[in-house]
C-alpha cells in the first residue's frame, strides 16, 4: 500500500485503531473478531497489518543504509533485556508510527510494548498507570497532550472550549511522571510544576523517562477539514505550542518533534504521513544518542593540591602533594521474563 492511497477510510481505520486496546475489558479478543469489527476476513486483515508492519521495517532499513544514522542507532541506550513502552495518542497508536520504525532500529531482545491510543487525552491516559506499572518498564516513551487542546464548539469566528484546560494538561502530564516513572528516576515531588518543590535535573543518560512533543499542525488543512468543520471541532497552533513549550521546560529529556514534522501532514492537518513518522523517529534517535554520549559512564576526577609552610626556628617544612582519582562505572541489568510484543 503506497501512501497516496491513505485517504482510503478503511485503512485509515485499520492504521489509527486498535479495538483490542480500548476494547480490553472484553479479554484478549481472536483476530478473526477483530477483523469483524472492520468488515473484513482474516485474510484480508492480516494482508494489512502485514503491509504496515512491512512499510515500518523498510522504512528503518533505509535509514539505516546511511552510515551516519546507523551510527546514531547504534548508540541508543537501549539494550536487550529491557522493556520500552510508549505511552500517546494516534500519532504514536499509529501502525506506521515512529515507534513502529523504532522497533526494526533495536537489535533483538528489547521488547517494546505500545499503549498509545488514538483520541487519548492525558486525563484518560492516567488509568493507564495500573497497566504501566504492571509492565515494570526500563524506559517510558511519552508523547501525550495533543487531544487536550482539541477545542470544542470551534468554527468561523468561535475558538471554541478546550477538551482539557491547560491547567489540567500540565497537572496530567506531571501525574504521570511521578506515579509511573522507572525506579530509578528522580520523584519531581509534588505537582506545583517543574520548579516546585521536590524537583530536580536529572543528568543526561540516567533518565528513563523521555518526553515527545505534539507534532506540528497544519492550521489551514485542520480548519478546512470537512469531518472537523461538521463536528464542530478543530485545533490551533498556539495551544499545540503551549503543550510543547511546557514539556521543553521540565527537567526530563523532551524531544522537540514540530520542526521536523512541518508540512508532513495527512490531509486533516493532524496525522503524520509515513515520512512524518519517519522525522520523529529519526529526531528521537539524534536526542537519545546525544543524550547517551553525555552519560556519565566513565566519569574522571583529578585533583591537585600544593601546600607549602614555612615554620620558624631551626628548620623549613615544605609538602607538596599531587593526588589523581580515575573512576569508572558500568552497571548493566538485565531481565530475563519473556514477553509478547504488542504493536
Amino acid at each position: 500500500m503506497s501512501e497516496d492511497r491513505t485517504g482510503n477510510m478503511l485503512e485509515k481505520l485499520v492504521r489509527f485503531q486498535q479495538p483490542e486496546k480500548t476494547l480490553r475489558y472484553l479479554g484478549e479478543l481472536p483476530e478473526a473478531r477483530l477483523a469483524d469489527l472492520f468488515g473484513l476476513d482474516t485474510d484480508a486483515y492480516r494482508a494489512l497489518l502485514r503491509d504496515f508492519d512491512d512499510q515500518a521495517r523498510a522504512t528503518a532499513a533505509e535509514l539505516l543504509k546511511d552510515s551516519d544514522f546507523a551510527d546514531l542507532a547504534d548508540r541508543l541506550p537501549f539494550r536487550p533485556g529491557q522493556r520500552i513502552v510508549a505511552l500517546g495518542e494516534s500519532t504514536t497508536a499509529d501502525r506506521l508510527s515512529w515507534f513502529s520504525i523504532l522497533r526494526h532500529l533495536l537489535p533483538d531482545g528489547v521488547v517494546l510494548v505500545n499503549l498509545a491510543v488514538s483520541g487519548l487525552t492525558t486525563t484518560q491516559a492516567l488509568a493507564q498507570l495500573p497497566q504501566l506499572s504492571f509492565l515494570r518498564p526500563d524506559w517510558v516513551l511519552c508523547m501525550l497532550g495533543a487531544n487536550d487542546t482539541q477545542r470544542l464548539g470551534r468554527g468561523a469566528g468561535a475558538p471554541g472550549t478546550r477538551l482539557v484546560s491547560e491547567a489540567e494538561t500540565a497537572r496530567n502530564l506531571l501525574a504521570l511522571r511521578e506515579l509511573g516513572g522507572t525506579d530509578d528516576l528522580g520523584d519531581l515531588g509534588d505537582l506545583g510544576g517543574p520548579t516546585g518543590p521536590g524537583t530536580h535535573a536529572v543528568l543526561p543518560g540516567q533518565d528513563r523517562w523521555i518526553w515527545l512533543t505534539p507534532s506540528s499542525l497544519d492550521q489551514e488543512r485542520a480548519d478546512a477539514y470537512p469531518h472537523f468543520r461538521r463536528a464542530g471541532i478543530g485545533w490551533t497552533r498556539e495551544d499545540i505550542d503551549g503543550v510543547a513549550d511546557f514539556l521543553l521546560g521540565l527537567p526530563d529529556l523532551t524531544v522537540d518533534t514540530r520542526q521536523a514534522t512541518a508540512g508532513l501532514h495527512l490531509d486533516d492537518g493532524i496525522h503524520l504521513t509515513l515520512d512524518g513518522q519517519r522525522a520523529v523517529a529519526v529526531a528521537l534517535v539524534e536526542a537519545l544518542a546525544k543524550a547517551a554520549d553525555a552519560a556519565p559512564g566513565t566519569e574522571t576526577e583529578t585533583e591537585t593540591g600544593t601546600e607549602t609552610g614555612t615554620e620558624t626556628g631551626t628548620g623549613t617544612e615544605t609538602e607538596t602533594g599531587t593526588e589523581t582519582e580515575t573512576e569508572t562505572g558500568t552497571e548493566t541489568e538485565t531481565e530475563t521474563e519473556t514477553e509478547t510484543e504488542t504493536s
